[in-house]
C-alpha cells in the first residue's frame, strides 16, 4: 500500500537539525522524496544517508538562503533532481534576544534575513513549481507550510524583532493562502512554543541565563518531532481540506 506522499517531492529549508531534520525524516517516512537544504553540508549528508538507510530519498543541497541567488538554485536543483516540487517547508529560523536599547543591530539584520527573506526567496522560487505539482502531480495538491512561533502570536520584553520577524511570517502566509489556496496550493503556518531545538543556543551568555535556560529548566519543552508530526499532518489532509494555521504548545507552557 502506498504511502501519503508517495510520488511527491518535498523541500525542506534548516534541515541540518532540530525541526527541519525531523520534519524531512517524517516526510520521507510517508513517502516523499526530501530535498535537505540548509548551510551545514556534513550534516546534510549525515541526514540524507540516515534517510536512505530507512528506506527513503533524500538530496543534500547546500545553501544558504539568505542569498536569493542560491535560494533559487536550491529550489532549482531540487526540481531538475527529482523532477517536480510538491511540498515546501520553510523551516530555517534564528532567534537572538534581547532588550530593544543597546541592541546590536547586526543581529536584527541576521534575523531579518533568515527569518523573513529566505522564507521569501524560497517561496517565491518555489510557487511556480508548486502551481504546476496542484495542477499535474499524483495528488493534485501543492502545499506550503511556514514554521512560525507562539512570539507570532504573543510579543514580550525582549523578543521585539523576532517578534517582529514573526508576525510577519504570519501576516505573510495568510495573505498568500488567500491568493492561491483555491488553487490548490495550500498555504498554513504551524506556531510552536518551546521546542529542544538549537535556536536559543546562538544567544550570548547573559540571555540565555536571563530568558532561556530557566525556561527550559521548569518547562516540559517539545520535542522537534512533535512540531515535525504536525507538518505531516497538514501536507497529508485530502485534497478538499486545507489546514491555514497549527499551533502546537507544550503543555506546560500552555
Amino acid at each position: 500500500m502506498a504511502s501519503k506522499l508517495t510520488g511527491t517531492v518535498a523541500l525542506v529549508t534548516g534541515a541540518s537539525s532540530g525541526i527541519g531534520a525531523a520534519t524531512a525524516r517524517e516526510l520521507a517516512g510517508q513517502g516523499a522524496a526530501v530535498a535537505l537544504v540548509a548551510r551545514r553540508k556534513d550534516r546534510l549528508e549525515d541526514l540524507a544517508d540516515d534517510i536512505a538507510k530507512a528506506g527513503g530519498t533524500a538530496l543534500a543541497v547546500e545553501a544558504d538562503i539568505t542569498d536569493r541567488a542560491r535560494a533559487e538554485a536550491a529550489v532549482q536543483r531540487t526540481v531538475e533532481h527529482f523532477g517536480r516540487l510538491d511540498t515546501l517547508v520553510n523551516n530555517a529560523g534564528l532567534m537572538l534576544l534581547g532588550p530593544v536599547v543597546g541592541a546590536d543591530a547586526e543581529d536584527w539584520d541576521r534575523m531579518i534575513a533568515v527569518n523573513v527573506q529566505g522564507l521569501l526567496h524560497t517561496t517565491h522560487a518555489a510557487l511556480p513549481h508548486l502551481l504546476k505539482a496542484a495542477e499535474e502531480g499524483p495528488r493534485r495538491v501543492a502545499d506550503i507550510v511556514n514554521i512560525s512561533s507562539i512570539a507570532g502570536r504573543v510579543a514580550w520584553n525582549g523578543y521585539g524583532v523576532y517578534n517582529l520577524t514573526k508576525f510577519g511570517v504570519n501576516g505573510f502566509t495568510e495573505s498568500l493562502r488567500q491568493e492561491v489556496t483555491r488553487r490548490h496550493v495550500r498555504v498554513g503556518v504551524l506556531e510552536p512554543g518551546g521546542v529542544d531545538t538549537e535556536l536559543g543556543s546562538h544567544n550570548g551568555p547573559e540571555v540565555r541565563d536571563a530568558m532561556i535556560d530557566p525556561f527550559y529548566e521548569t518547562t516540559e519543552v517539545l520535542a522537534p518531532e512533535d512540531i515535525a508530526d504536525g507538518v505531516a499532518y497538514m501536507v497529508t489532509r485530502p485534497r478538499h481540506a486545507s489546514v491555514g494555521e497549527l499551533w502546537i504548545m507544550p503543555t506546560d507552557q500552555a
